[in-house]
């Protein structure tokens, strides 16, 4: 199958397929006598894979790590080779997770702040002390 229909079959698009060769996600595709790349049912699984793993909440860099991987999620429970020993994904995952929690607790301080801000702002509307959320001059 062409670009088009490998990217419809996978619920991505062109781009995306050309973008997952280029970062070395997808090796590239036997190529027609004109030029045109040609997908098969092996391409298209590893493309749902890729997505699944993106859905997940992993980047292409993180995938990237393992994509010589891949072909094991293609064929085995992504729970269980996610989850895996050594060498597998447990690492890229503890990572990605590590960095989840990383952004949560920036994103919680930030909120506690905006909130004390706010609440100040609320309860003295002429503050100072919050130039940002304070009246305009």
């Amino acid at each position: 199958m062409r670009i088009g229909e490998a990217a419809e079959a996978t619920g991505t698009t062109p781009r995306a397929l050309r973008l997952y060769e280029a970062r070395g996600l997808l090796p590239p595709p036997p190529r027609t006598p004109s030029g045109q790349r040609e997908y098969g049912a092996a391409e298209v699984a590893r493309v749902r894979v890729i997505r699944g793993l993106l859905a997940l909440g992993l980047t292409l860099d993180d995938i990237r790590r393992r994509a010589h991987r891949l072909d094991v999620l293609v064929h085995e429970r992504p729970s269980v080779s996610c989850t895996g020993g050594p060498g597998e994904f447990s690492d890229v995952v503890a990572d990605r997770l590590a960095a989840l929690d990383a952004e949560i607790a920036r994103l919680t301080h930030l909120r506690q702040g905006l909130a004390a801000a706010a609440q100040g702002l609320s309860s003295n509307p002429a503050s100072d002390d919050v130039p940002v959320l304070g009246p305009q001059r």
